[in-house]
This record gives C-alpha cells, structure tokens and sequence, in this order.
C-alpha cells in the first residue's frame, strides 16, 4: 500500500520517483504542474546575491547524456498522461537544457500543445562569462490531453485580474505569452530555498488560469512545494512527489507557515481581498 510522506486536508506528499509512484496513485487531475530536473548541474558557475555560486543541485540535476535524459524525460511525461482527466491540461517549466526535449516527448506522447508561454525575469542573475546574452527567461509549455478534448481556461479572470508587477500586462487587455515576473521575494524563502522553486506570482497565474475551485492538481516534481502552497490557498486539492527529504520537510514547514497566516489573517505579510472574480481571492504581497 502507497502510504504519503505527509497528509493534511487536502494536501498530500509522496517521498519517491515519481515515475514509479504515479502508477499506484489510483488518481486522476485536472491540472499537472511540473518544473522537472534541468539537467544542468555540470560544475559551471552562476551568480547569487551578488556572489559567484556553484550552478550544481545535486546528483538530482546531473545529465546522464542525451539519450538517458530524453528517456526520463519521456518516462515521466507518460506516466503523467495515465493520471490527467480527459480534459486536464498539464504545464512544463524549463530552460534550454530541458524545455526541447520536453516538448518533443510532449508531441510525440500525442499531448496538444495550447501556449509556449516565455517567463521574464525582470531581476535575473547577471552572465559571469560575458561571453553570451544574460538568461533572463525560462519557458513554460502548456498542453492538453490529446487534440480532440476540450480544457478550461478563465480567459476573463486573466484578462481583467490585477496583476501589479507585471509591467507587461495592460488592464482589461488580453493575457499575452510573456510574463514579467521576479524570482521568489524574501519572504518565500524564510525556512529555505529550493535550487530552483518557483515564485508563488507564478504559480498563483498557472493555477488560476488552468482550474476551477475544488480541482485536483498534482505535481511531480515537487520540490519546496509553490504549487501546493497555491492549491491549498485556492481551494485546490494537491499531491506533491519528490525524491528528496530535505525539499518535503521544507514544504510541510511553508505549509504549515501558510495555515496559520491563514488563520490569524494579521500577518503582514498577506492580505486578501475580493477580486472581480467572486470565486477567488489575490495574495496581495
């Protein structure tokens, strides 16, 4: 029997490889969220805080060659595809070291490709090199099941929802494929960090623009957990999988974190108030 690493409410972590661990869920979504590993970690060097870092992960993130990896690849966008509901839709964040050969498992699996949607990092770490243009962006592909089905979008909410720090974003204007939004603030980070967690801004656009109320959404490769943290904050159900301890403890703790801001309603830090959309409420930060 498949027993989670952590259960609450309607909040679920698994510790294991999620290629493995897909099949017993005996579960299907409506959304799938994954940021999978991007294979980078090759000694190289990047810049943090002003300080020049190591780009390596962990053994995680190591490339084990073309092949290996496009197979992993493929491996768990098909496992993925057994869990999504008919008309689920799933995204995949990456940068160039993984996004091409998502997609092209993506196609091949047979998914229908709806948005490659360009993530601007307005605040993105310098090039220490000088030698190439600074990365600034990562791509997020988002598909549906198969051609044939229909999926939901809240076109409406992402037209006429308030999303301040996007200076790309006009009021009352379309939602268009380049988003401009800044890596995790300070705050996102308090217990620890993920090597490549997401901002919750980025998340709360993903969530909100692919489910309704009371969805399912799961995500693979789970890390420090942004997409649970949104779930739950939204009224999603999630299930989160990692192989790692140290990223599932990390979520427990945000979570747990989020829980009580939640039910004090006098952190500082958050304050909720209605939107145009009366389902839904925006983290004001």
């Amino acid at each position: 029997m498949l027993r989670p690493y952590y259960q609450e409410q309607n909040f679920t972590l698994y510790e294991g490889n999620s290629i493995e661990i897909l099949p017993k869920l005996q579960k299907e979504f409506d959304m799938i969220f994954s940021d999978p590993p991007y294979n980078l970690s090759n000694g190289g060097f990047s810049v943090h805080a002003g300080k020049r870092v190591s780009v390596n992960k962990g053994n995680w993130d190591k490339s084990s060659g073309f092949d290996k990896d496009y197979n992993f690849h493929y491996n768990w966008l098909e496992r993925c595809k057994e869990v999504l509901k008919p008309n689920g839709t799933l995204w995949v964040s990456g940068t160039y070291h993984s996004i091409y050969q998502c997609g092209h498992a993506i196609q091949a699996l047979g998914y229908h490709i709806l948005n490659d949607i360009s993530w601007f990092k307005p605040n993105a770490s310098p090039n220490l090199s000088c030698r190439y243009f600074t990365a600034s962006h990562e791509t997020l592909i988002w598909t549906r099941k198969n051609k044939n089905t229909k999926h939901y979008f809240n076109y409406n909410y992402m037209k006429e929802g308030k999303w301040k720090d996007d200076f790309i974003k006009k009021p009352g204007k379309q939602m268009r494929s380049v988003w401009a939004i800044g890596t995790p603030k300070k705050w996102e980070k308090r217990y620890g960090k993920h090597p490549t967690q997401k901002p919750v801004e980025l998340l709360k656009r993903v969530v909100l623009a692919s489910t309704k109320k009371g969805d399912s959404i799961l995500d693979p490769f789970t890390g420090s957990s942004t997409t649970g943290l949104v779930a739950f904050l939204y009224g999603r159900k999630f299930v989160g999988i990692d192989t790692e301890k140290e990223y599932l403890d990390l979520s427990i703790k945000r979570l747990q974190e989020l829980k009580e801001i939640l039910k004090t309603r006098k952190n500082t830090l958050f304050k909720m108030r209605p939107t145009q959309n009366p389902e839904q409420s925006i983290l004001q930060i």
